[in-house]
């Protein structure tokens, strides 16, 4: 098998540039657009199948192949190249859509989504790599905003068309719609990655190590998702699940070391530079998935706001992190080096965390609004810097494996966020139960979609539940704040190097 080596550097101009970014940004909508779009259209989707248990393996069947299959791709774009890769994945994605479409029952449609999140795993992998072969580290961090914003994007819009779509055809064209913008991501992405350049040289697929990989993510992810929630903590299969990652994880270590050209190269790990920066990935994905998981229940719960003004009052978070990403870039590029940017990104996030523990249910929207536009500008300026500060400390032929692993980090940063935060707010939220009386236990989860859930309780009742709810949000986010410290205390460390001025070009090659 062959693969890349360190091709001979090559300069883009401006509109070359553009092309490929145009390009991938289009990818990264299509898979970013598929992790919101299904949400409000789970009840049709229920109703259809006739079936409403195990409802959320819609979501997480996507979220656990997507995961483990990221560093795959990575590792496959270093080998073959990001042309070679981005095709198949597209085609994998398309290919899973009209499964999803055609699913007769709940299980088919699960499966198709396991596999519709291999093709976005592709998606979102070759999108981070391939800026890196044609846009210099310094330059980098402004085009990293150009993803942010196609993130921000989808996550604002997906939600909405779903909800369009799922009203004004069927649930199944939420998937039907991926097939013309595949097909027009697929023109855009070969002709643009055409560009790149790529030397051959011999090396080959680790697949033993891609098997325990998968093993183990999957089983800390269900471990995850499982907790607290489908089973308790103690429970056996949460700590079955729990050690059976870990396990693998041990096995995936000895794999590693003796394989000869191994998916997650040890040297890696031997790089001060980027373990610090896939830590910030980590912790800082933790914080935006809590953010972006509490701020929208939190209009609703505690405010009384309906899920469309929820979504509305959370724009100034996803707006002003978008902008965070882009003026981090242009920083980077004045300044050349990327501590600082880290270091200001971190502590406003931690002051925006901070600030939000001092709400009660009589703050103002206004003041929280205000308040989670900073976290999100502190969030927006870590994201992308901490893949440029990855990308830029390591060897060109690990380009794809250290992307592949800093976006594998940051999912399992924002699993883990979003299982804290929600078994903290459900935490208090049986705490304002118990005080509240009730003889009934409302359904959490229930809940969590709505205050309907609420009707029919005396006033005394509803507002014990609210300031529960309130103790719960507070709680999540002090408990946020803390683990970004841990963050920012990395980052004090971090040697500050500069960043290069030239591209790491290791992608496709022209005309093949």
């Amino acid at each position: 098998m062959t693969s890349i080596s360190e091709s001979p550097r090559q300069s883009y101009n401006h509109a070359q540039i553009l092309r490929v970014i145009f390009g991938i940004m289009l990818c990264m909508l299509l898979a970013a657009l598929d992790q919101t779009v299904v949400i409000p259209a789970v009840p049709a989707i229920a109703h259809d199948l006739r079936s409403y248990d195990h409802l959320a393996w819609i979501v997480t069947a996507y979220l656990l192949t997507s995961t483990a299959a990221t560093p795959i791709f990575g590792k496959l774009s270093d080998i073959h190249g990001r042309r070679a890769v981005m095709n198949p994945a597209i085609a994998i994605f398309m290919a899973a859509s009209a499964l999803c479409a055609l699913s007769q029952n709940l299980p088919e449609l699960i499966i198709a989504r396991g596999l519709q999140g291999i093709g976005g795993a592709g998606l979102f992998a070759m999108a981070q790599a391939a800026i890196a072969d044609v846009v210099s580290p310094r330059e980098r961090g402004r085009y990293q905003g150009y993803l942010a914003g196609t993130w921000a994007v989808a996550s604002i819009a997906g939600p909405v068309i779903g909800g369009y779509v799922t009203e004004g055809l069927s649930w199944r064209w939420i998937f039907w719609m991926n097939l013309p913008l595949g097909l027009l991501a697929i023109v855009l992405c070969d002709r643009a990655l055409r560009l790149l350049v790529v030397v051959p040289r011999a090396s080959r697929i680790d697949i033993p190590g891609a098997l325990l990989l998968t093993g183990a993510v999957t089983a800390l992810l269900l471990m995850l998702s499982w907790g607290g929630a489908a089973y308790p903590w103690l429970s056996w299969p949460v700590i079955t699940t729990g050690l059976l990652g870990v396990l693998l994880l041990a096995g995936l270590m000895m794999q590693e070391r003796r394989a000869p050209d191994p998916l997650l190269p040890p040297r890696l790990f031997t790089n001060d530079i980027f373990l610090r920066g896939v830590s910030v990935a980590f912790f800082g994905s933790l914080g935006l998935f809590v953010a972006t998981f509490l701020l929208p229940i939190n209009f609703q719960l505690v405010h009384g706001y309906g899920p469309e003004t929820a979504g509305l009052l959370v724009m100034p978070f996803l707006v002003i992190s978008t902008a965070g990403s882009y003026v981090a870039g242009l920083i980077a590029r004045r300044l050349g080096k990327s501590k600082l940017i880290l270091l200001v990104g971190l502590a406003g996030a931690i002051l925006g965390f901070l600030l939000l523990t001092l709400n009660t249910v009589d703050t103002g929207v206004i003041i929280i609004m205000i308040e989670s536009a900073l976290l999100g500008g502190g969030i927006g300026m870590c994201m992308p810097t901490s893949i440029v500060v990855v990308q830029n400390a390591v060897e060109h032929r690990d380009i794809g494996s250290a992307t592949g692993a800093l976006l594998l980090l940051r999912s399992i940063g924002g699993a883990f966020g979003s299982t804290v935060a929600g078994s903290l707010l459900t935490l208090r939220f049986r705490q304002s139960e118990h005080a509240a009386h009730l003889r009934h236990a409302i359904d959490f989860g229930a809940l969590s979609q709505g205050t309907h859930a609420l009707d029919g309780l005396s006033a005394h009742a509803h507002d014990a539940i609210r300031h529960g709810l309130a103790a719960g949000f507070t709680l999540a986010y002090l408990v946020t704040a803390i683990l970004l410290v841990l963050a920012l205390l990395v980052i004090t460390g971090l040697r500050d190097i500069a960043l290069q001025s030239s591209a790491k070009p290791a992608g496709p090659t022209i005309g093949h």
